[in-house]
């Protein structure tokens, strides 16, 4: 059962900071490469479209039956993408979110329904994950030069303590239409989910089309559903960190879901002389120290997997992995380990990926 908590007014879900995701590489040639579309003996083809969305890329690739036409796929996936960026986006002054963020405290802001789903899917998370998840860290994600505003001084520990003080989850009120900030200064980011729920939306929108095999990606998070034109799972892969030739350390198989990735390697500054990863835990404040490097999450869907990425980014190897245990996450991670990496495997990660045991 979905453990209730203090934001839902109203029915219940249907259930990173992370930028940009660390994209599924493996055989990237193969699945990306933007070329003709291609057939197969039955009459069925490949198509693949692309775009620009929430300052990162996006593709879709889907398999049309003989006499489907796969056109409208370009415009429907860029409509669903841009709406979710429309109404989630930090960088956008008019955006809904930053509308709720400038909303004065205990006034009700009327709200869509995708970002009341999106608020309430993370406040699951925020809650299961015991705060490790928080899209309220917002101040404390800019405070450390990774927010609109770029680099700036690294916050002192009086400015954390301040910053800490106006956020947490919980002081954000959810009821049926309506989003209430109940604390001065506390502020929005969903970086960490909106993506995800990009991706889902982008996958919604080709379904409605009338297609059922389909990879959309879209800044890394990856949604599938059926098989690829081989008929197999659709193969994605995982990046090998901390490497200057963008490789895949591994291949999942996957025809049904989603996977997103969340690492340490990609985006952080320089801080007096040693790297700051831009991943922060709301529960201290500060960036995290850990050795995990990256972490992929498979779920039946891209919001979801993208929170929980972020989540046990946040959470680190040892008690990361536990939560997944616990809270049954599909995960696979990667830990520094001397000059190579370890990888740590859920349960429920060995029973989804579809090429087998890693």
């Amino acid at each position: 059962m979905t453990p209730s908590h203090p934001l839902d007014g109203g029915p219940s879900p249907l259930r990173r900071f992370a930028l940009p995701a660390l994209f599924v590489l493996g055989l990237f040639a193969l699945l990306w490469l933007r070329a003709p579309t291609h057939g197969s003996s039955a009459g069925e083809r490949e198509a693949v479209f692309d775009g620009r969305v929430m300052g990162t890329t996006w593709k879709v690739k889907v398999i049309a039956a003989k006499g489907q036409d796969p056109s409208p796929v370009q415009r429907a996936a860029a409509e669903a993408l841009m709406a979710v960026d429309r109404e989630m986006s930090t960088y956008k002054p008019d955006s809904l979110l930053m509308r709720l963020n400038r909303q004065p405290v205990h006034k009700p802001l009327q709200i869509s329904a995708s970002l009341r789903r999106v608020l309430l899917a993370a406040a699951e998370v925020s809650q299961r994950s015991g705060g490790a998840f928080d899209i309220t860290v917002g101040s404390l994600v800019d405070a450390w030069g990774f927010g609109p505003k770029g680099a700036g001084q690294a916050p002192d520990a009086a400015t954390i303590q301040r910053l800490r003080a106006q956020m947490g989850w919980q002081k954000l009120k959810l009821g049926p239409m309506d989003a209430t900030r109940t604390t001065e200064g506390l502020r929005l980011d969903l970086s960490a989910i909106a993506k995800g729920f990009g991706a889902d939306e982008a996958a919604r929108a080709v379904e409605a089309l009338g297609f059922h095999r389909y990879m959309v990606e879209v800044g890394g998070e990856v949604c599938v559903k059926g098989k690829n034109l081989s008929g197999q799972p659709w193969q994605l892969g995982v990046e090998k960190p901390d490497t200057p030739t963008r490789e895949a350390i591994t291949v999942l198989g996957l025809s049904s879901g989603a996977m997103a990735t969340s690492g340490d390697y990609r985006k952080y500054r320089e801080v007096d002389g040693k790297r700051v990863s831009h991943s922060i835990d709301p529960r201290t404040g500060r960036p995290i120290t850990h050795q995990l490097a990256s972490v992929s999450v498979l779920a039946d869907d891209c919001m979801t997997a993208d929170a929980w990425a972020t989540a046990l980014s946040v959470l680190g190897p040892k008690e990361g992995l536990e939560i997944a245990e616990r809270e049954g996450i599909a995960a696979y991670m990667l830990v520094r380990q001397g000059n190579g990496f370890d990888a740590l495997q859920s349960s429920h990660f060995r029973s989804r990926n579809e090429n087998g045991e890693e």
